[in-house]
C-alpha cells in the first residue's frame, strides 16, 4: 500500500512514458513484415512483455534492449508448442487471436482470472466470417481461446461497433496475409474511433493501405505486405494524463515532454477537455504544459476516450458543479467494471456519485482520506493517486498493478515534489 502526500506549489517537468498502444501494434506488424525491423523507445511493461514472449512462442525472434530488434516472418509464423499465458493484457489477447490463425496447428491463448471473465465472443464470431476456426475453450465467450491455424480465408464479415475497437484492429493488422480480400462491416456506432485511426495510420507507415468507408466498412486487400523499417514509439498520451490531472487539481503547473501535440492518439484530445474545465494548455513542438485554474463541471460523451474516464472523474471531484460522463458502457468489460469501481471508490473519498448503465455523474462534496481499492486495474491506481496530491490520507492498495502499462508510475509521481 502507498500513501500519497499532498503537494504545495506544484511546478514540475515529467518525461512521458512510451505508448503501449503503439508498442503492441508495432510488434504485431514487424513480426509479420519481411526482414529485420527496429522498434526504438518501446514501452517496457507487463502488457508488452506478454506480447513479446508470445511472439517468441510463434517463432518470432525478438532481441530485447533499449531498442527491440525483430526478425520478421513475412507472415509465415510457427505453431506454438505450449499454451500461451497473457495475464490480463487485453491488447495481447485480442491481437494474437487473429495472429494465431496464420500459424499451422492449434493455439491456445489463456490469461489470469479477470481475463477469463472478459468477453471476446464478438471477435470470435467476426473471425468465423472470414474462415477462421476460433472458439472459447469452455464455451463461456471468454478466454481461454482456441484457434485452429492456417484458416484465414478472408471475405466479408461483421463486427458490432459498441464493444471494443481492438476487435477491429486485431483483424485489420493481420488481414493482408489472408487468402482473399477482407471487408469488415460495422454494426451500429463504432466506439473508440481514434484507436482505429491509429491502427490505419500505422499500417500505412509500414506499407499497407486500408480502404475506409467512414466508420461503416473497412477493406484490406490481400497480397499487401508490411515493410521492415526503423520505428520510434512516441510518448503515451493516456499515461501523461495523470500528470496533467495533477496540475488541474492542485492549481499548479506541469510540463510533459516526449509528447507529440499532433499525435494520432485519441487521448491527446483530453487536453481540450481540461481547457473546457478551466485549465490553460500550452502546446509546444514535442511537449505540452498544463496550468491549473478554477475548475467547472461539464457534461461530455467519452465514447472516443474511454481510458480517460477515470482521470476525468477524479478531476471532477475538484470542480464546481456536476460532471456527467456519458456513453461509456464498454468500460464494464475492461480490466474491471470501471463504472462500478469508480462509483464505489469516488463515494469512499466523499464524492456524490450516480451510476447508470452507460455513464456516471459526479458532484463534489467534502473530500477525505480513504484506502482506495484498485481492483487490479492500473488506471484505478494511477487516477486515484491524483486525489492524494490535494487530499491528505489517500492510500492506494495494490499499487503494483501499474506495472501493466506504467511500471515506474509512482517514481515519476514522486518527481512532482
Amino acid at each position: 500500500m502507498i500513501e500519497i502526500k499532498p503537494i504545495d506549489n506544484l511546478n514540475a517537468t515529467i518525461i512521458a512514458p512510451s505508448s503501449k498502444s503503439y508498442t503492441n501494434r508495432s510488434l504485431i506488424i514487424v513480426a509479420l513484415a519481411e526482414g529485420k525491423s527496429k522498434i526504438k523507445n518501446p514501452l517496457v511493461s507487463d502488457d508488452t512483455r506478454h506480447m513479446i514472449n508470445a511472439l517468441s512462442d510463434f517463432g518470432v525472434m525478438v532481441k530485447k534492449d533499449n531498442t527491440l530488434i525483430v526478425e520478421g516472418t513475412n507472415g509465415r509464423i510457427k505453431s506454438p508448442q505450449k499454451e500461451i499465458f497473457l495475464g490480463n493484457s487485453g491488447t495481447a489477447m485480442r491481437f494474437l487471436t487473429t495472429f494465431a490463425a496464420l500459424a499451422p496447428g492449434r493455439t491456445v491463448l489463456n490469461g489470469n482470472e479477470r481475463m477469463r471473465e472478459r468477453p471476446i465472443q464478438d471477435l470470435l464470431d467476426g473471425l468465423r466470417g472470414i474462415g477462421v476456426k476460433a472458439y472459447s475453450k469452455y464455451d463461456t465467450g471468454c478466454p481461454p481461446v482456441v484457434i485452429e491455424g492456417e484458416t484465414m480465408i478472408g471475405g466479408r464479415t461483421t463486427l458490432r461497433g459498441d464493444k471494443s475497437s481492438q476487435y477491429f484492429t486485431s483483424i485489420m493488422l493481420c488481414a493482408p496475409y489472408a487468402e482473399r480480400d477482407i471487408e469488415i462491416d460495422v454494426i451500429g456506432e463504432l466506439t473508440s474511433k481514434p484507436y482505429i485511426d491509429m491502427t490505419i495510420d500505422m499500417m500505412k507507415e509500414f506499407g499497407v493501405d486500408v480502404e475506409k468507408d467512414g466508420y461503416k466498412r473497412f477493406t484490406i486487400r490481400r497480397g499487401q505486405r508490411y515493410h521492415h523499417r526503423e520505428y520510434r514509439i512516441e510518448g503515451d498520451a493516456s499515461n501523461a494524463s495523470y500528470f496533467f490531472a495533477a496540475a488541474a487539481v492542485t492549481g499548479g503547473r506541469v510540463k510533459v515532454t516526449n509528447l507529440n501535440p499532433s499525435s494520432a492518439q485519441g487521448d491527446i484530445r483530453f487536453l481540450d477537455i481540461l481547457e473546457k474545465m478551466g485549465c490553460k494548455v500550452i502546446r509546444g513542438k514535442d511537449h505540452i504544459e498544463v496550468i491549473g485554474g478554477k475548475l467547472k463541471g461539464i457534461t461530455i460523451d467519452m465514447n472516443s476516450m474511454p481510458d480517460m474516464v477515470q482521470t476525468l472523474a477524479v478531476i471532477s471531484l475538484f470542480a464546481e458543479g456536476k460532471t456527467e460522463i456519458t456513453n461509456i458502457s464498454n468500460l464494464r468489460i475492461k480490466e474491471t467494471d470501471r463504472i462500478k469501481a469508480l462509483s464505489a471508490e469516488l463515494a469512499k473519498a466523499g464524492g456524490l456519485v450516480e451510476e447508470s448503465e452507460d455513464g456516471i455523474s459526479i458532484i463534489p462534496s467534502s473530500l477525505h482520506g480513504t484506502e482506495v481499492k484498485t481492483y487490479d486495474d492500473h488506471r484505478m491506481a494511477m487516477s486515484f493517486s491524483i486525489i492524494g496530491l490535494k487530499v491528505p490520507g489517500i492510500k492506494i492498495r495494490n499499487p503494483e498493478c501499474v506495472s501493466k502499462s506504467f511500471p515506474d508510475f509512482f517514481e515519476r509521481l514522486g518527481d512532482l515534489y
